[in-house]
């Protein structure tokens, strides 16, 4: 269900969300509901990261690199 959302803001930024409005050819409701599923993602995405990240730190990843080699090398050797 649709609701409705009601919300103060200053006047650059609505001319700054006008214009992209028009720039990309969209609705403001629209540019507004992607930013705002965009902001709630990723803090949702830290949140999540920082839960997990003592027990990360624990098996010795450390940094994006050790992630990624992980995963790739994971990937790699599981079957499809």
């Amino acid at each position: 269900m649709n609701q409705t959302l009601t919300i103060r803001i200053p006047d650059d930024l609505r001319e700054s969300l006008q214009e992209l409005s028009k720039i990309e050819n969209k609705p403001v409701s629209d540019i507004v509901r992607e930013s705002l599923k965009r902001h709630l993602a990723i803090h949702r995405f830290r949140r999540l990261r920082n839960m997990t990240l003592p027990f990360a730190e624990a098996q010795g990843i450390l940094t994006d690199e050790d992630v990624f080699s992980l995963i790739s090398w994971k990937s790699y050797w599981t079957p499809m």
